[in-house]
């Protein structure tokens, strides 16, 4: 291991890094030793790297999980700034370590990193070799608060992570760190010693006393305008409090005030740092900005039609953003090309995490000539009586450089003015695809856009080339510092990476050459070709409609699909487990037998031509590694009874104001009661959901959990299961989770559903009422979502139509209000709107048609009943019969002030029309119906009487009672309608 910190140390150095020594306090990372995060701070260059030995109290396991360590190595690289190739420079410094690329699968996979302590987030990857994490590589957006400009390259190598890989071993202890000398001899025993004081000995009284005297030293340092010394104080500070979090000594309200403390400190530091290296004129220098690319004066000329090929190559894009971004540029570009006058064909998009291209047939070579009329004064003002030109007329014509003898007159809706006819002479397609193909790239935007070292791009990830052809005739596009040229790159590993491109002709198939797939469904179906037939080798299937097959095609550029096994004792864990892991951390393909009982294989898809034995190795290697966790994490979590478990979310954090997670089981537990009360739950249902609500939440507190989030729910019914609880709150606890998606499974049973219900009510009123609504595309508590469930629950269960939306978030603010937070009805109005709103999308997205979805809208308090009447309105809208009373219901509404009451004294009504609408009505409103189907029954002998009703009596009499009474009998047949549709919303889409 020594000799890789010195071939990396080497490495780096030879390309113009200087070294550093590791930090003299703890730190959690590399990033925080001041080489890096106050160094990429302002405009100085920095590059650097170092060994960072980095502390994690909360990692400790003994020394006896293979892959956990109290303190392990990073290797720290910070390029500053961008040096346009880092992903290339990384790839060699791996070379370097002994590691054949080409042999191995080495992948750039997202990962987002942020620390809001430290006020620092950036966009990158983890780098994947055959599967395991071996770096963190991020562009660094922001850090103390402040925007990065220059943008910095932050290389973080897990060193533990990678020697484990190189040297074949299972365990951290077995690694030969020098000759004769392992890992395990070298460090064990510190690595024992530590976590006993981390975990089991270390005094909380004296560090809660160290990390007030540390946070007191920092701000007095801060008022000396001392930044470093006041940042070491700070790490000592984060240090010591996650010493006390190792201990289970921190309450929520101490968390997030230790927090904001924290935080508050880092930022001054950063800021007074920058101050200070303003101050000393910056010492080292400040980065120029790159130059922008020269625009291009020149245009060739092309005859005939020809293929535009346009290509927009990007360092790895987020799998999402294959897709989106591959839409988004079709439909730019077809927009700004309609924009111009030149002919052409087909517009279509392909892409890879590596690459847009888009391919335009049948472009023409020029616009045609277009004549334009420009319009001047008015004829009337600009000849005088003699028909002689006037000022005003010489001043166009001379504007327009003509003379006023050319102008002529215009008729323009009946008034004459004078004017002349241009001829715009079209423009060759280069010139107008050089522009166009330079606004496209201008323009691309994605959820999380970042900066590197461009002065004006901004993307999801770098965009790094650009080729564009017409044809074999290069079109010239200049955006910020890029320029558009000939060649292309294909894999790294290739032998020459950057290949010349003649022409746009046949381009997918010149990729194809090269071992790329552009074409987005032919790698799909190629990804699940190729894994199905390795999974039939035993006996086996994979799941080829898997979201996850979408994902595993855009981390892809030219699948290459291996066989894996695992040791088939791992199969005794639960299956949810094991295939949690493959999915979610590894991106590989379960594969079941016929009955769906997993087998312990796996399809893992590389990227790219590589050594199958090593790729199957490594990948088999990190799985058995994974597996060994969760082993370890479900024997542990085996040994601690629910009850007890449940105490551990004491210590977890929910938010700030809304307290821990216990608090809010506990909430979600008394909502839920109220709820089953208000449903008139069978005895043996309230049973269940009284013992389940008094676990709500409880797997939250396990290792399995803690480690694996999205198995929250599925532990608690395994869990459960095995401490002996029914299998009835078992399974009510798992329903709690669902649904996990929209369009996900729902909860299958009612203790289930009313958990569930209270559980995502309790989300929305306590996170609108302390402001921590979505804005935009962020909805980090994931609030749309629970609306939808709350939707998708209530129209699973129609025999829950008495639970409505508003009674669930007032009886959920009823709760929250009990912890001292404000929930008014402005909160709870808006609430009751949201969810609304997500029904209604649900509604849309089935295809009702829109006049329909806002007249059950009102209904929608009660989603099933809403939904039983758009099943109704559908099989009504044909109805003759149907159209004339929502055209007399509508009729009525149109007349009646919205305010006007629906009381009147049918002995005031003299007409015959309005006693015969009134006894009808009478009639009507006393027989009443059932839902929709049964209101118009009841309400269609309304038709007549309402037509005879306006067109004999004058609703606005004279006399006062009596128009009183004729207003009265309308609004009251109004408000009886009222509840049963938005009749108005039809529209006259109905024909009587």
């Amino acid at each position: 291991m020594q000799d890789a910190l010195l071939a990396l140390t080497r490495y780096w150095t030879e390309r113009g890094a200087m070294v550093v020594q590791p930090f003299n306090t703890e730190v959690g990372a590399g990033t925080l030793n001041p080489a890096t995060v106050l160094r990429v701070l302002g405009p100085e260059p920095w590059r650097v790297a170092y060994v960072e030995p980095s502390v994690r109290p909360d990692d400790a396991r003994y020394g006896e999980n293979p892959n956990r360590l109290q303190t392990h190595t990073q290797f720290q690289v910070i390029l500053k700034p961008d040096p346009g190739n880092p992903q290339e420079l990384y790839l060699g410094s791996l070379q370097a370590l002994g590691i054949d690329v080409a042999a191995h699968d080495v992948r750039f996979v997202e990962d987002n990193w942020a620390s809001p302590a430290l006020g620092a987030w950036g966009l990158g990857w983890e780098v994947w070799l055959d599967g395991l994490e071996i770096t963190q590589f991020t562009y660094f957006q922001q850090a103390g608060g402040q925007t990065l400009d220059p943008v910095s390259v932050e290389i973080t190598y897990g060193v533990e992570r990678i020697m484990m890989a190189l040297q074949g071993v299972d365990h951290f202890k077995d690694i030969a760190y020098a000759p004769g000398i392992s890992y395990g001899e070298a460090f064990g025993q510190a690595e024992y010693e530590m976590s006993r004081f981390y975990l089991d000995d270390a005094d909380v009284e004296t560090q809660r006393r160290l990390f007030e005297d540390y946070a007191a030293e920092a701000r007095r340092l801060l008022d000396a305008r001392l930044p470093v010394p006041a940042h070491i104080h700070v790490l000592k500070c984060s240090h010591t409090f996650n010493v006390l979090d190792a201990r289970g000594a921190v309450s929520t309200t101490e968390r997030a005030k230790a927090f904001a403390r924290m935080r508050g400190l880092a930022r001054e530091v950063a800021g007074l740092w920058s101050e200070r290296r303003s101050e000393l004129e910056h010492p080292l220098g400040t980065v120029p900005a790159l130059p922008l690319a020269a625009a291009p004066t020149e245009f060739a000329a092309v005859d005939g039609t020809h293929p535009l090929l346009f290509e927009i190559g990007t360092e790895e894009l987020p799998p999402h953003e294959v897709t989106r971004t591959a839409a988004a540029v079709e439909r730019a570009l077809t927009d700004k090309l309609a924009a111009t006058r030149l002919g052409h064909g087909t517009v279509t998009t392909y892409a890879t995490p590596r690459r847009v291209i888009a391919v335009v047939d049948a472009v023409e070579p020029v616009e045609p000539d277009a004549e334009r009329t420009v319009r001047g004064p008015r004829a009337s003002a600009a000849f005088d009586a003699d028909g002689n030109p006037t000022k005003a007329a010489a001043g166009f014509a001379r504007g327009q450089g003509v003379d006023p003898a050319e102008l002529r007159r215009i008729d323009v809706d009946g008034v004459e003015y004078v004017g002349i006819t241009r001829t715009d002479i079209g423009k060759g397609a280069v010139e107008v695809l050089s522009g166009v193909l330079g606004e496209v790239v201008a323009e691309l935007r994605a959820d999380k856009n970042m900066r590197w070292s461009d002065p004006k791009l901004s993307f999801t990830r770098p965009v790094r080339w650009l080729l564009a052809l017409l044809g074999s005739t290069p079109v010239p596009v200049a955006v910020s510092a890029l320029a558009a040229g000939t060649t292309t790159r294909v894999h790294r590993t290739a032998g020459d990476p950057v290949v010349a491109v003649s022409t746009a002709d046949g381009y997918l198939d010149f990729l194809a050459g090269h071992g790329i797939v552009a074409d987005q469904d032919k790698r799909r179906a190629l990804v699940v070709s190729s894994a199905a037939e390795l999974a039939v080798t035993v006996g086996g299937v994979i799941d080829g409609d898997s979201p996850l097959v979408d994902e595993i095609t855009n981390l892809v550029e030219e699948p290459n699909a291996l066989l894996g096994s695992f040791d088939a004792r791992y199969l005794e864990l639960p299956a949810e487990i094991l295939t949690t892991v493959m999915r979610k951390h590894q991106r590989y393909l379960p594969v079941r037998d016929a009955d769906g009982a997993l087998l312990p294989h796996f399809v893992a898809v590389a990227n790219g031509a590589c050594d199958h034995d090593k790729v199957r190795a490594g990948n088999e290697a990190v799985l058995r590694a994974r597996y060994e966790d969760a082993s370890f994490f479900w024997r542990a979590d085996l040994r601690t009874p629910p009850e007890r478990m449940k105490e551990g979310i004491a210590k977890l954090a929910f938010e700030e104001r809304l307290g821990s997670v216990a608090q809010r089981a506990d909430r979600i537990a008394g909502v839920a009661l109220v709820l089953g009360a208000a449903a008139g739950l069978s005895e043996e249902d309230s049973a269940t959901l009284r013992a389940a609500a008094g676990l709500a939440k409880f797997d939250l507190g396990s290792q399995m959990v803690i480690e694996l989030t999205s198995l929250a729910g599925t532990m608690a019914r395994e869990y459960a299961r095995r401490a002996g609880q029914p299998e009835a709150v078992a399974q009510a606890l798992f329903d709690m989770e669902l649904p996990r998606s929209g369009g996900g499974a729902v909860p299958t049973t009612v203790p289930g559903a009313l958990l569930a219900l209270a559980d995502r009510f309790d989300l929305l009123v306590g996170l609108f009422a302390v402001g921590a609504k979505p804005t935009g595309s962020s909805d980090p508590f994931g609030l749309r979502r629970a609306g939808a469930g709350v939707v998708a629950i209530l129209r699973a269960f129609p025999a829950l139509a008495e639970l409505t939306v508003p009674f669930g978030l007032s009886t959920a603010a009823e709760k929250v209000r009990a912890q001292g937070i404000a929930v008014d009805d402005a909160v709870l109005a808006e609430v009751a709107e949201f969810v609304k709103r997500r029904y209604e999308q649900v509604l849309l997205d089935a295809g009702v048609a829109h006049e329909q979805v806002a007249a059950v809208l009102p209904l929608a308090d009660a989603p099933a009943l809403a939904d039983a009447t758009v099943a109704e309105l559908a099989g009504l809208t044909a109805d003759p019969g149907f159209a004339g009373l929502v055209a007399a219901l509508q009729r009525v509404r149109r007349i009646v002030p919205a305010d006007t009451g629906a009381g009147y004294d049918p002995a005031a009504l003299v007409e015959p029309a309005e006693l015969e609408l009134h006894q009808v009505f009478t009639k009507a409103s006393a027989v009443g119906g059932t839902g929709l189907a049964g209101f118009v029954v009841a309400a269609s002998p309304l038709t007549d009487p309402i037509n005879t009703f306006f067109d004999a009596v004058l609703v606005m009499a004279p006399e006062p009672a009596l128009r009183a009474a004729r207003l009265g009998l309308l609004a009251a047949v109004r408000d009886w309608a009222a509840p049963v549709l938005d009749w108005q919303a039809l529209g006259t889409t109905l024909e009587a």
